[in-house]
Order: structure tokens, then C-alpha cells, then sequence
């Protein structure tokens, strides 16, 4: 029986100010992505209203949102419901992912400036500079650009849309794996093989990247769990 998500909001539990129905999307997709909405526990909808300070129509219309990109679910008579921290879903999302970025390369490899990839290059370079003094979530939001900078050298929109959609359905756990391991290395490889056009050696770094990533998947929604429920019981407090 899925039991229901307690609200817990930045700010010392201050409610927050009534704001557009863009902004509460917004708030409740970061509660969602990093699991501040529990796995399998149910939403209260009244608790949620009154923490955030908004209606029940735009808050509603943001979990009907949520629900379509695959952050929530919904159950006959008990109404949305956190999704599962599920070590198949999140498999079946990483080997999406590793199929589209492939697809990526192989396109940025054709239609990329070589002052584009230089750029790109820069940036990863700067990211292996700073990374003994960046944390965790910076770490993975560097990586995060990386990727979607080069989703945007293919041209296209869709792409770099479906490749955003993707990750934020798996940023909690690459958050997870972000604090055991840095990426910065492979960054610099995969865009060196772009700068030299060897699309096949590009491809293969890719793949190697992300399939790292499926081996150890069990190991990191174990530490999901574990962080949740430390978090919980430390807000509790």
C-alpha cells in the first residue's frame, strides 16, 4: 500500500509564495528528480497545496505533466504515486541513452565546425582544471552540458529535447555515481575523436562511457535508497 509522501520545502519549512503554473512544474519536477517525492509512496495533494501555497488546479494540472514524462504514476483511488526507483527502468533508460548518443556522435561528427568542437573542447578542459573544487552536483552538471552541447551539433531540436528527457530521469542516480567517479577524461577523448572525424572511434567511446554505467546499476539504486531514506530521516530530525 503506497503510503504518502511527506512535503518538505526549502527554507526552514517556510511556505513558499504563489507563483505561475510553469513554476510549480518546475519545483515539483526537482522534488521528483531527486526523489524529495519518495519512491511508491502516494501524493497528498492538500499537504502539497498548502506547503507550496497554491491551488489545486495548477498543482494538479503540474502532476498531470509529471505523470506524462514518466516522474509520476497514478493508482485507481489513491491518485499520484512517486515513481519506483527501479533498477530495470532505469536500465531500459541508460540503454535508450546509449543508443541516441551514439546516433549523436555519428551526426555531430558530420555537421560540427571545427571551431564548434574546439569550443567544446575548451570546455571540457576547463571542467578537468576545476574539478578537484567542484562537488557533485556541479560535476554532474558539467557532464550534463557536455553531452547536450554536443546533442546541439547535430541540428537537431528533437534530439537534444528527447537526450534532456532522458536525463532528467536518471539525474539522481547519475548524481549517485557522480560522487564515486569523475568523467571528465572521457569527455576529452570523445570530443578528440570528433575533432580528428573518427566517427567510429567517437561511437565506441560513447558506448563505452555509458555501458560502464549499466554494469553497476544495481550497486547505485542501492545507495539511492540509502540516501533517501538517510535524507528523510535527517529532515526529520
Amino acid at each position: 500500500m503506497a503510503r504518502a509522501t511527506r512535503v518538505s520545502t526549502a527554507g526552514g519549512g517556510r511556505t513558499r509564495p504563489a507563483r505561475g503554473a510553469d513554476h510549480i512544474y518546475e519545483h515539483l519536477k526537482s522534488m521528483a528528480i531527486t526523489f524529495a517525492i519518495r519512491p511508491d509512496t502516494r501524493v497528498n495533494e492538500v499537504e502539497l497545496s498548502k506547503a507550496l501555497n497554491v491551488s489545486r488546479t495548477p498543482l494538479r494540472e503540474a502532476l498531470n505533466r509529471l505523470m506524462v514524462e514518466g516522474f509520476l504514476t497514478r493508482a485507481p483511488n489513491k491518485g499520484f504515486i512517486g515513481r519506483s526507483l527501479d533498477a530495470k527502468q532505469i536500465y531500459d533508460l541508460y540503454e535508450l541513452r546509449r543508443v541516441l548518443e551514439t546516433s549523436i556522435v555519428r551526426i555531430a561528427c558530420e555537421r560540427a565546425s571545427d571551431e564548434e568542437l574546439g569550443r567544446i573542447e575548451e570546455f571540457v578542459r576547463k571542467s578537468i582544471r576545476n574539478r578537484e573544487k567542484t562537488d557533485a552536483v556541479g560535476l554532474l552538471a558539467l557532464d550534463e552540458q557536455f553531452h547536450e552541447r554536443v546533442a546541439e551539433l547535430t541540428r537537431n531540436p528533437e534530439m537534444v529535447h528527447a537526450l534532456k528527457a532522458i536525463n532528467a530521469r536518471i539525474h539522481f542516480v547519475r548524481w549517485l555515481d557522480m560522487k564515486r567517479r569523475y568523467t571528465q577524461q572521457d569527455h576529452l577523448r570523445i570530443v578528440r575523436a570528433l575533432r580528428a572525424r573518427k566517427v567510429a572511434k567517437a561511437v565506441k567511446l560513447v558506448e563505452e562511457h555509458i555501458s560502464r554505467r549499466l554494469d553497476q546499476i544495481v550497486e547505485v539504486i542501492r545507495m539511492g535508497f540509502a540516501e533517501i531514506y538517510t535524507r528523510d530521516q535527517s529532515a526529520a530530525k
